[in-house]
């Protein structure tokens, strides 16, 4: 079993300054990590509860801000990014 009480957050960006850093965060829950852009999950990695590993990156449906926080998790690699309909099912079954 992971252990979820081991908590991890940090900005992923490229900031000069924690006042803009402040909106690409990414949380570790154990084996799992999730990445934000603003308030928005973008993506996730990590292994589910029944051990299947997913890395999951959202297509851009937001702004040239959340591209660039999505092209410093995956590092520009946008032929591997999900359709929101993908997206959210994978978390969705991520989070299980």
């Amino acid at each position: 079993m992971e252990n979820i009480l081991s908590v991890k957050k940090w900005n992923y960006g490229n900031y000069s300054s924690d006042n803009y850093g402040a909106n690409s965060i990414a949380i570790e829950l154990g084996a799992r990590t999730i990445y934000y852009s603003y308030n928005t999950c973008v993506a996730f990695k990590g292994k589910n509860s029944e051990g299947k590993y997913f890395n999951c990156v959202s297509v851009n449906y937001w702004g040239a801000t959340t591209g660039k926080h999505l092209n410093w998790i995956d590092g520009g690699n946008k032929k591997n990014r999900l359709t929101a309909e993908e997206f959210e099912k994978n978390l969705q079954e991520f989070l299980k």
